[in-house]
């Protein structure tokens, strides 16, 4: 492992150079790696892999039309490649659990029945396994129980890969069978194609992780977009302009600055008027939000949050209620706006 400095934090982290790709593919030569779901994280991880030389199959329901499908059109081959999935986690060695976490807690009778002696149950998310007494999936004793979760959507993951970067993930072991469970989980992490990997627990990602899309991922940052264009909107400014100083100028060009170099940087290469509002302001907006953060880690660390995905994303009706929170959204004035800036783009126009 590699030991890098965080912010004065000294953390241990893998990459291709202590842990290469030609190793991955020794460690996991003879396994054969089921890929439970093709939803999110399914496609990316199983491509990524299947890429770089490793043994794939998929597994997912039939009666799932549209992901079974789909893997046909993208090239997965019925009772070659695609499976049901109980057939495939009979078929694999190493079992790659991504399905949602709602049918992770309906399928594992059938997952588990089928898990053997020496095989590796791999998750992408803590989830089920922390808060097993809600999910009730408990591992046996005879399969090792691992993790690589990448800190980015499947597409992201898809796309990263294939431009050279890699994104990001954590790994970890909760229980080692074999006395091969590091190996597999590292060999896994980088053959899905991992910039880097850095080590935590199970319930320390699930935490950090659900904490982060309530939080400053996908929460905090949509509500925050809205008080602020709503409030444009209020005192006068037309919605271009609204949308512009709230999104576009965020997402084209500000954060690309701090992805590149950082926040401290991306002030310095702004504007003074902007550096010194801005240096001003982040301590108010701090202040602000702590409790809301302090609130929402507690309520993900007693189990509220679970049971509240568990419940509602299990009901029957659950799509047709998303769908319409979603349309909600889309339709509102905010995100027509950016429907109609985003058309504007040069590279849109050309087509």
């Amino acid at each position: 492992m590699a030991k890098i400095n965080f912010g004065g934090v000294i953390e241990d982290v893998i990459t291709t150079e202590e842990f290469s790709l030609k190793k991955a593919r020794e460690v996991l030569k003879n396994e054969v790696v089921a890929v439970l779901g093709y939803g999110v994280q399914g496609p990316a991880q199983a491509f990524n892999l299947k890429d770089n030389g490793i043994n794939v199959i998929i597994g997912q329901r039939p009666e799932g039309k549209a992901n079974w499908d789909r893997a046909i059109a993208d090239g997965w081959v019925p009772g070659k490649t695609l499976f049901p999935i109980e057939e495939a986690a009979q078929r694999g060695t190493v079992i790659q659990y991504l399905v949602s976490d709602a049918a992770q807690k309906i399928l594992w009778p059938k997952v588990k029945a089928n898990l053997k002696k020496g095989d590796a149950l791999y998750f992408s998310h803590g989830f089920s396994v922390v808060y097993k007494d809600q999910t009730g999936v408990i591992p046996p004793d005879f399969v090792d129980v691992i993790m690589v979760a990448p800190k980015g959507s499947g597409t992201s993951v898809r796309r990263n890969f294939l431009d050279g970067s890699g994104i990001n993930s954590s790994f970890a072991v909760h229980q080692d069978a074999t006395g091969r469970a590091m190996e597999r989980t590292l060999a896994l992490g980088i053959a899905i194609g991992s910039g880097f990997l850095f080590p935590t627990t199970f319930q320390m990602e699930v935490y950090s992780d659900l904490t982060g899309e309530r939080g400053v991922l996908m929460g905090a940052l949509a509500g925050m977009m809205e008080a602020q264009y709503n409030e444009l909107r209020k005192r006068g400014h037309s919605p271009s302009e609204s949308f512009n100083e709230t999104v576009e100028e965020l997402t084209q060009s500000l954060i690309r600055l701090v992805a590149e170099n950082g926040m401290d940087w991306m002030y310095a290469n702004c504007s003074t008027t902007a550096q010194r509002g801005a240096l001003d302001w982040r301590h108010k907006f701090r202040k602000a939000v702590e409790p809301v953060f302090a609130e929402l880690y507690d309520s993900v660390a007693t189990g509220k949050e679970t049971a509240i995905v568990l419940k509602v994303n299990s009901a029957p009706d659950y799509k047709v209620k998303l769908e319409a929170e979603l349309k909600e959204m889309r339709d509102s004035e905010l995100w027509q706006a950016g429907a109609a800036v985003r058309a504007l783009r040069p590279e849109k126009r050309k087509k």
